[in-house]
C-alpha cells in the first residue's frame, strides 16, 4: 500500500496534467476562433468593397446620364431687356459631371459642367473650348467673349485686347453661335455689333464678378489651358 504522501503527489501531478490539457484545449479554441473571425471579416470587407465600387460606378454613370438628359431637356428661354441683354428663365444646375452636356443654348450660360474650369484671367484661346470647362469659368464670375469667322479681324483683335486687360474674362471662337460676336456670363447673354459697341463695356462692367456669380471670388487661374 502506498503512502499518503505518494498518493497526494500523484494526485497533484494528475491535476496539473488536466489543467495543462485544459489550457492547451482553450488555446486551440481561441486560435480557431481568431481564424474564423479573420476569415469572416475578410469576406465581409471584400463584399463591402464590391458593393461600394458598384455604387460609385452606378452613381457616376446615372448621375452623368441624368445630367445629360436634364441639360438636353431643360426648359427655359432668354428674356431680353431693353438694352438687349438676355436672362435665362430656366433653372441652371451646377453639378460636376465627367460627360458631355447637351446645353439648351449656344454658347451655354450655365448648367452642369466639368469640375475643371478654363483659365479665365484674361485668357484668349485660338481654338474652340469644351463648353463644360468654359461654363465652370462662368460659375466663377467670368465673362466669355465668343465669335465666329464672320467677325471682322479688327473686331477680334480689339476684343482680344479688352479680354487680356480684364481678369475674370476669356475669349474663344464658337462657330455655331447665332451671331458673329456674343458675350456670355452665368445666366446672361447678349449680341454686340462690334468691338466698339458701348454694350461691350457695359456688359463687362455689370457681369465680371457681378451679382449673378454663383461662386464669387473663386479662382480663374490654376484650371485648364490650351
Amino acid at each position: 500500500m502506498g503512502s499518503a504522501k505518494n498518493t497526494s503527489s500523484a494526485s497533484s501531478a494528475s491535476r496539473r496534467d488536466r489543467i495543462e490539457e485544459m489550457r492547451r484545449a482553450e488555446r486551440s479554441r481561441e486560435r480557431r476562433g481568431r481564424i474564423a473571425v479573420v476569415a469572416v471579416s475578410t469576406v465581409v470587407v471584400a463584399a463591402l468593397i464590391g458593393v461600394g465600387a458598384w455604387a460609385v460606378t452606378k452613381g457616376d454613370d446615372s448621375g452623368s446620364d441624368q445630367a445629360d438628359s436634364k441639360a438636353a431637356a431643360g426648359s427655359g428661354k432668354f428674356d431680353y431687356d431693353k438694352a438687349g441683354v438676355g436672362t435665362w428663365s430656366g433653372k441652371l444646375t451646377r453639378n460636376h459631371v465627367a460627360k458631355k452636356v447637351a446645353y439648351p443654348m449656344t454658347p451655354p450660360v450655365g448648367g452642369d459642367h466639368n469640375q475643371v474650369w478654363m483659365n479665365c484671367n484674361g485668357d484668349v484661346y485660338e481654338k474652340a473650348l469644351a463648353n463644360e470647362n468654359a461654363v465652370h469659368s462662368l460659375e466663377h464670375g467670368a465673362v466669355w467673349v465668343t465669335y465666329t469667322d464672320k467677325a471682322s479681324a479688327a473686331d477680334v483683335k480689339a476684343l482680344q485686347t479688352k479680354v487680356k486687360a480684364t481678369p475674370y474674362s476669356l475669349m474663344s471662337p464658337v462657330q455655331d453661335q447665332k451671331d458673329p460676336i456674343m458675350l456670355s456670363a452665368w445666366g446672361h447673354q447678349r449680341t454686340v455689333k462690334s468691338a466698339s459697341d458701348p454694350a461691350v463695356a457695359s456688359f463687362f462692367s455689370t457681369f465680371v464678378q457681378g451679382k449673378q456669380t454663383p461662386e464669387p471670388g473663386a479662382a480663374c487661374t490654376g484650371g485648364l489651358a490650351q
